[in-house]
């Protein structure tokens, strides 16, 4: 199976399939409770697209790079951005879209809970403890034990995106689990089963050598991890931008900050 073939029958469709939906329930004028609804969801799935590219393009040439992962020069299109062809670029778009389509699909059915309590406890703690996982991620990383090399680069490379993440709106988050919840696991299942039908095929490979040798069926633990945190960070990032609940925070926040350190009221001097 060639990449651009895997790309078309197991990402672009469903895409152009929850695309015309998500347009249908526009006209219909289908809306979700305590978020923000119209242009903004698509410029917030549109910033996501592009901090996924950023972010992820100088990760995925290290390993492709280091041999983490490669694949057969004849299934894919010979196009290479770096290391890294082109169609892995169009996989983090492609993705990033699912998501953000099938989380816009979620909301605009599910009834949601109105009332939000904040709890700073729970930001907290939920930080700190990923910040001790990414450390032990570094820590290893650094170490000799190269079977692990690929799950620390994941965990080293996603889990400080998710940090920032938690320390804003862990209790946002908390508050909408049932639709955080419904948005990660069905597509992260999803595109998980499709990687492994795409390993089987050998569209691409993992180095056993750089890897825990776990599988789940065909699908090496790392994959699952990978698509784990990648839904995620994107699940997440979509709740915490456009829940209402944030942006009456980042308000706060502002205020605060205006008042501590009030630039509006500084005039520069006329000498």
């Amino acid at each position: 199976m060639t990449y651009f073939s895997f790309l078309l029958k197991f990402l672009l469709f469903p895409v152009l399939f929850f695309l015309v939906i998500a347009l249908i329930d526009g006209r219909r004028g289908k809306t979700a409770q305590s978020f923000m609804g119209g242009r903004a969801v698509w410029v917030a799935i549109g910033i996501h697209i592009l901090l996924a590219v950023v972010y992820t393009t100088p990760w995925d040439n290290y390993l492709v790079a280091t041999g983490v992962w490669y694949y057969d020069p004849k299934l894919i299109s010979g196009i290479v951005l770096g290391w890294v062809p082109i169609e892995e670029y169009l996989f983090f778009v492609l993705e990033t879209i699912l998501t953000g389509l099938w989380w816009l699909f979620l909301i605009r059915r599910l009834r949601l809970t109105i009332e939000f309590k904040p709890g700073r406890n729970v930001r907290f703690v939920s930080t700190a403890v990923l910040a001790v996982v990414w450390l032990i991620a570094v820590l290893v990383l650094t170490s000799s034990l190269k079977p692990a090399s690929y799950l620390s680069l994941i965990l080293g490379c996603a889990l400080p995106a998710m940090m920032l993440q938690l320390a804003f709106g862990a209790d946002i988050l908390w508050h909408y689990r049932k639709i955080v919840t419904l948005a990660i696991l069905p597509v992260f299942l999803y595109v998980s089963a499709a990687d492994a039908l795409a390993i089987s095929s050998g569209t691409w490979t993992i180095d056993p050598l750089q890897s825990l040798g776990i599988t789940i069926g065909t699908l090496p633990i790392e994959e699952a991890v990978f698509f784990l945190v990648t839904v995620i960070i994107i699940g997440f990032g979509l709740t915490i931008s456009l829940a209402c609940a944030s942006q009456a925070r980042w308000a706060s926040w502002v205020e605060r900050a205006r008042k501590a350190y009030p630039w509006d009221k500084i005039s520069p001097k006329i000498s």
